[in-house]
């Protein structure tokens, strides 16, 4: 009889361990309704009343990952931050270089120039002035931290390069045309 009661239950155990596999395991990835990309345009001027800070409201949630891209010319944007070196002119020191940088918090944003090396008042000229501080657009992404919703080394997916702004806009499906333009100071 103890014979027998030890194959039962080794035989339960055994159709108990086969039965439990992880193979059937399933995860279904549905639509994320509430977890949307946004994009704003700032522009403003920087000056040495602001402390050469542009300050913008905004409602960040916590999940959002922040880029902030400069508009350099035309359709072409910049990731900052960024450090700028200016050509050396006449009558003006050289090796000049500032940064474009950016801090936020969940309500507000501000772009700022930091490290300059120079006076930036009197050691750029009205062309440089017009160039890097007058009327300068920063576009503000807004991007989920985990928009895939996968985790784990094994379901690892391809990233995007935050620095190609176009790259962004199309692993994140943005329409440029919604963008929400801001005016700063």
């Amino acid at each position: 009889m103890k014979k027998i009661l030890l194959f039962l239950f080794l035989g339960a155990v055994g159709f108990t361990a086969y039965s439990c596999d992880n193979n059937d395991d399933v995860v279904v990835q549905g639509t994320d309704y509430d977890t949307i990309s946004q994009m704003k345009d700032i522009t403003g001027t920087f000056s040495n009343s602001g402390n050469y800070t542009i300050s913008q409201g905004l409602n960040i949630p916590t999940t959002d990952v922040v880029l902030v891209y400069r508009l350099v010319a035309g359709n072409v944007w910049q990731q900052i931050p960024k450090s700028v070196y200016i050509p050396d002119v006449n009558n003006k020191p050289t090796n000049r270089v500032f940064d474009y940088n950016f801090v936020f918090n969940t309500q507000n944003i501000e772009i700022r120039i930091d490290d300059e090396n120079f006076n930036l008042p009197t050691d750029l000229t009205s062309g440089e002035i017009a160039t890097y501080l007058n009327n300068q657009t920063f576009r503000i992404v807004l991007v989920p931290a985990n928009a895939t919703g996968v985790g784990g080394a094994k379901n690892k997916q391809a990233s995007v390069d935050y620095s190609d702004y176009n790259a962004v806009v199309k692993y994140y499906n943005l329409d440029e045309s919604k963008v929400q333009v801001l005016k700063a100071n």
